[in-house]
């Protein structure tokens, strides 16, 4: 044993020394690490059970960064300390960011009332559709208890439709308004009757908080109208229009004038690509490209920033060389990049400015600007800067799967392309022309691949599945964006303004039903479609992590110790611990996991959408019902036998006993017998027999809970209040209580 240990002893001494060694031959790849201090520091903000105070992050940032600079000339503590004090840096910016966004939360249900306010985001589609509005009064709520902005499903008018002849001969006016007709747009003032609630809870401990999400954007209520929502004049002493209004209103145009050319399915990918706006995409359609993997397509990014940079550039580049005293005398490749940077801004403006859309406009950018002094600058330390700035100017971005998908893909691809770069020079300097497209088609399939794999833990973690046959769909499709989509929609957004925007929307839209076409296709197939249950937050980290090594170094050894990170991920995921029984927080929905690990749901009426989230996050398809009062069916159901009948379910689960009680007088019986006790009532009697006892006051304070039998009797439980802490997204336990979580209230 001691040869052992003494052995292993030495193994360390040489690794740790080749680790140092490592280290200092990537001393220029050190910067990389910024943003993901950054983002630990944003990450144990988020972690904390009680929100800290403001001043919490300065004096840490202040501690940290005084001893960073009195022992810089130790070498391995100034390293350390400085890790210190950037994730110091981040953990501040999470917390001066959640204070400067704070606004009132709707306490409780509220309406029907009237509601007036500014609209400042509506969906472009007909049909019921989401709308935004600010600068709120509310019947009922004092000016201190209004939120900032609440977020409503009302009717709206349909958009008019028009024939594209007109359109391309302009007959129509320029500026949309017979295309608009009696539709809100934003900037409009309106009203309504509305029924209000607060931001939804997650349906389950670890789920998605919208309420967090909601928190961030001050989005203090949600709900629907009674009927349409009318305009109206401006009140007395409004405020007047802003640019961001302006920007709105200008989108929903657009919009609008996509869809008065063509109002199908392409109609509503073009209006996506174009303002990402996808209200107007048929619900089948976005199902479709979901599962083929094409929905990366409509998130617009890096491929249709750098499209329409490239598109601009190249364009204006080829123009300006057709005139020989320009092109001899000016630089033209440097004027063509600033008219890209300007094209790429107007773009990103109109698409909404999300996550995905600024990365890739800072990288876009900084390329362009590289340009502009002569230096090459496609390298993994653009993402890291594009990273840093995001997270530094919107830290709640890191938990959301747009930041989080997109610079996975962008940083793996550029990683690996760093690699391969002098095969494909060669490749395609030694080559001849007939090789180009093989090149092409080439690069196609190993972007996808790698975008694929890098995206792949996101995708799982936040929506439960992953396409099979991506591959071959991006094979179809992404050509085709590339290559005939893409410009044709630069087209008329440069017509639109003219009223010639059917000139390049026609094209645009035929492109686009072969990619909707390749969509149906592939998501057709058999198996289109993986499924994966829940991942732990715990496990995407060390597996983000792991590919974050994997990217940022050069030395071999180095960074294939990465892989160790996607392992240890991997493990963390497969043995994770499942719920047993889940209950939802209103307690008219509970599920037992049976033997095989599927869940049965006690009935198929009540909290639907609770049901779905707990059902995908099982990678299960199906659903397992309880037999009901009268059920034919036997009662044996999922492995669970079950007994039923007006005033509790009762089963013999996993060798403990389970009730779940619906009506009072079942409360004495049970609470003699069972092991474990839930009611959907509030139990005003002692019960101490059972070891586990979960009433409907305890989901009044708590909220969803999830519970863990042990082998040997006894349980663990978890609650979504034990999980979301005292923050300030999160509300009172018992106006918490009184919102019931709605498919709305989802992203």
């Amino acid at each position: 044993m001691e040869g052992i240990a003494q052995n292993v002893l030495q193994f360390s001494a040489i690794a740790a020394r080749w680790t140092v060694r490592s280290f200092g031959e990537d001393r220029d790849r050190w910067p990389l690490l910024i943003p993901v201090l950054l983002a630990i520091g944003i990450g144990l903000y988020f972690a904390l059970p009680a929100e800290p105070p403001l001043w919490s992050g300065a004096i840490w940032l202040g501690v940290a960064g005084s001893a960073t600079w009195v022992l810089r000339r130790h070498d391995a503590l100034y390293l350390g300390l400085l890790a210190v004090t950037i994730i110091s840096v981040g953990f501040g910016a999470a917390v001066l960011r959640t204070n400067l966004v704070q606004a009132p939360i709707l306490a409780a249900e509220t309406g029907p009332a009237s509601v007036t306010g500014r609209v400042a985001w509506i969906g472009a589609g007909d049909g019921r559709q989401r709308i935004v509005l600010e600068q709120l009064t509310i019947s009922g709520l004092a000016p201190a208890d209004t939120p900032a902005r609440v977020r409503i499903s009302a009717p709206v008018p349909a958009l008019p439709t028009h024939g594209t002849a007109n359109r391309m001969a302009g007959t129509e006016p320029a500026d949309g308004s017979t295309i608009i007709g009696n539709r809100p747009l934003p900037g409009d003032w309106v009203t309504a009757r509305v029924v209000l609630r607060p931001p939804s809870a997650p349906v389950i401990p670890g789920a998605w908080d919208f309420g967090r999400q909601a928190y961030f954007q001050k989005i203090g209520g949600v709900g629907f109208s009674l009927g349409y929502v009318r305009r109206i004049d401006p009140p007395n002493g409004s405020p007047g229009g802003s640019f961001s209004g302006w920007l709105a209103s200008l989108r929903h145009l657009v919009a609008a004038r996509v869809l008065a050319v063509d109002s199908g399915a392409a109609g509503g990918l073009a209006a996506a690509l174009l303002t990402g706006d996808r209200s107007a995409i048929p619900k089948p359609t976005l199902e479709a490209m979901r599962s083929s993997g094409l929905a990366h397509l409509l998130a617009i990014s890096g491929l249709h920033i750098g499209l329409v940079a490239g598109i601009l550039f190249f364009a204006i580049r080829g123009l300006l060389a057709l005139a020989e005293p320009v092109a001899l005398r000016h630089p033209i490749k440097k004027w063509a990049a600033m008219c890209a940077i300007i094209g790429a801004l107007v773009y990103v403006l109109l698409a909404g400015a999300s996550i995905p859309t600024q990365r890739a406009f800072l990288m876009t950018g900084l390329i362009m600007a590289a340009v502009l002094v002569d230096r090459s600058s496609l390298s993994v330390r653009l993402v890291a800067w594009a990273a840093a700035i995001l997270l530094l100017v919107a830290p709640e971005s890191l938990l959301g799967p747009s930041f989080q998908m997109s610079f996975a893909a962008a940083t793996a691809l550029i990683a690996v392309y760093e690699v391969l770069r002098r095969y494909f020079s060669r490749w395609a300097g030694e080559g001849s022309l007939a090789r180009k497209p093989l090149i092409y088609i080439a690069g196609i399939g190993i972007t996808t691949l790698v975008a694929g794999l890098a995206t792949g833990p996101f995708a799982l973690m936040h929506f439960g599945r992953f396409a099979d046959y991506g591959l071959i769909a991006n094979l179809m499709a992404v050509p085709l964006t590339a290559l005939w989509v893409m410009p044709f929609g630069v087209i008329s957004l440069v017509l639109m303004p003219f009223g010639g925007e059917a000139v390049g929307l026609i094209p645009m839209v035929w492109g686009l039903e072969g990619v909707a076409g390749v969509a149906r296709i592939i998501s057709g197939l058999p198996g289109a479609v993986s499924l994966a249950p829940a991942m732990p937050p715990v496990a995407l980290i060390v597996i983000a992590l792991g590919g974050c090594w994997l990217c940022i170094w050069r030395v071999p050894g180095l960074r294939l110790l990465g892989i160790v990170g996607f392992m240890a991920g991997g493990l963390i995921w497969s043995t994770a611990e499942q719920p047993d029984i889940l209950i939802s927080a209103d307690g008219k929905l509970l599920a037992l996991r049976d033997d095989a690990g599927a869940l049965s749901l006690s009935d198929d009426r009540g909290s639907r959408f609770a049901a779905e989230i707990w059902l995908r996050r099982n990678a299960q398809k199906t659903a397992l019902y309880w037999p009901g009062i009268s059920a034919s069916e036997p009662p044996y159901i999922g492995g669970i036998n079950m007994r039923c009948d007006a005033l509790a379910c009762s089963a013999d689960y996993k060798g403990q006993k389970f009730a779940f009680i619906h009506q009072p007088d079942a409360l004495m019986e049970d609470c003699g017998l069972a092991d474990v006790v839930v009611a959907s009532v509030p139990i005003l009697q002692p019960c101490d027999g059972p070891s586990t006892v979960i009433d409907r006051f305890d989901l009044w304070r708590s909220g969803a809970h999830a519970i863990y039998l042990n082998k040997n009797g006894g349980t663990r439980v978890e609650t979504v209040a034990q999980i979301r802490g005292a923050r300030p997204w999160v509300l009172p336990p018992i106006a918490a209580a009184q919102r019931k979580p709605r498919a709305a209230d989802q992203p």
